[in-house]
This record gives C-alpha cells, structure tokens and sequence, in this order.
C-alpha cells in the first residue's frame, strides 16, 4: 500500500472547479515532484491533503488511514507535515522557540501540569529545547537560535520552516515552492538539503515548485496539474518530452499561414 493515496479527489469552491478528479500514489521514500501553470491547483492539493480545505468528492488515505473530516492538527500528528508558498513562521518569536512550538503537538504532559508546573513538564520542556538546539544545528542555524526569526535573512527564513516542519516528527513532507526568492546557488544547496534530509529523516516528500533546474535536479517521479487536473506523470526525462507539459508551459503553437 503507498504511503499517500488520493482517489479521485475533487474540490469545488461555489461555482467554480478547483481540483478534479484528482488520483496520486506516492511510494514511502519518494521524492516526488507537482508542478504546473500559476492557479493550476497546486497549492489547494496540498491544502486538501492538510485538511485546511475539505474534499468536496473522493478519498485521501495517508498510510492507511482515511483524513477525511480530521483536522491539520490531527493530521499533523499522523505524520503530515507542511511548509508554505508566504512563509508563515512567528516572526516575533526567537528562532528557538519557532522550533519548540512543533515538539509541543507530541508532549506527553497534560494542561493541569504545564499549568503547576508539575510532573514531568520541566523534564519535556529542557529535552524539547535541546532537540530543537540539535535539529537547528543540522541546518547550521544553531548559532541564530535567540535572534527574532523576522529578521533572519530570506533564505535562511525557508530553512528555519523546513526545521519547524521536522521537528513535528513527519513521516511524509509537503514543501510548498522552497525555492521561491533564492539565486541560483541557494537553489542548488536547497535541492542538495531536500535530499540530504530525505534520507537523514526517512521521509516521504512531495514538493511544489516552479524552479525547473530543482525539480527535475531532485525528483524522481512528476506529476503535472492544469486547471486543477493532472495532466501527465512519470519521471523526468518523460515528463520533458511530453507534449501536454510542453503545451501547459509554453502555449500552443499558433500557425501564421
């Protein structure tokens, strides 16, 4: 059984048709790839698969269990974590605490204890700090641990949602277009890092993005949406060729005889 199944997955806002029909498999371990056209879908499948929106037809099944009616927060601790198109980190909080904050959906210890300060809370609080302490060192941030995460430079923002991200303990990754605003080379080092904690974290990851040189660099397998359908899937030297993609990228061509 794949690890995440869409299964003719619709949804429809009003009048108007923004995902349909909509089928994916992705395999535990893969790195896989959704790309398409600006207002393609993207972004609402993966809204879809987080619970922020519900489905309006169809069925999503992560690692056998059905997310229909469950919210991103029990989602989340099922194993599905997400990063976003706008980063959405807590700008006035330190670079720590935007870490500890994801441990805290896996703490053991109720509300009377946080409250009195009892049982193990203190226990799980200084191991939640040193796990993110350890967690932001992998992603060479440690060294900014107490700086407001606002001011942190662009793309070192992306990397610090990434952590936030793993530090909810994922099975399975939802990069919503981690290259957006970085130059070529912090494009290059983000396909290395995407790959590098693919493995480092046994995790499953779909990514979202436009930078054709990290998806085709990075994947192995693509599937490609036009107005909220997919249009074609497979690896990427297939996913190059094929006419459709090239026809939802580039237009059709128009002859002037």
């Amino acid at each position: 059984m794949a690890l995440l199944e869409v299964n003719n997955v619709s949804k429809v806002f009003g009048g108007l048709s923004a995902v349909t029909n909509v089928k994916m498999k992705i395999e535990k371990g893969e790195l896989v790839g959704l790309i398409g056209p600006n207002g393609a879908g993207k972004t609402t499948i993966f809204n879809l698969l987080t619970g922020v929106y519900p489905t309006t037809e169809g069925a999503i099944l992560f690692d056998g269990e059905n997310l229909a009616g469950r919210k991103p927060s029990a989602i989340n601790r099922l194993g599905l974590a997400r990063t976003f198109q706008n980063i959405r980190l807590f700008g006035n909080l330190t670079v720590l605490d935007n870490v500890r904050i994801a441990y805290h959906s896996h703490v053991k210890y109720g509300l009377a204890s946080a409250i009195l300060r009892a049982g193990g809370f203190y226990q799980e609080e200084s191991s939640m700090a040193q796990k993110a302490e350890d967690l932001l060192k992998i992603f060479n941030l440690d060294h900014k641990k107490q700086e407001i995460a606002k001011s942190l430079p662009y793309g070192e923002q992306r990397r610090l949602e990434i952590v936030r991200a793993l530090a909810s303990k994922p099975k399975f990754l939802l990069l919503d277009e981690p290259a957006a605003g970085m130059n070529p080379q912090e494009t290059t080092e983000l396909m290395e890092l995407i790959q590098e904690i693919r493995d480092k974290f046994d995790l499953t990851i779909l990514l979202i993005e436009h930078d054709m040189s990290l998806v085709m660099g990075c994947c192995q397998r693509i599937y490609v949406l036009e107005y909220g359908r997919i249009i074609a899937q497979g690896v990427p030297e297939e996913i190059k060729s094929n006419p459709k993609v090239i026809e939802a990228y580039l237009g059709e061509e128009v002859s002037y005889a």
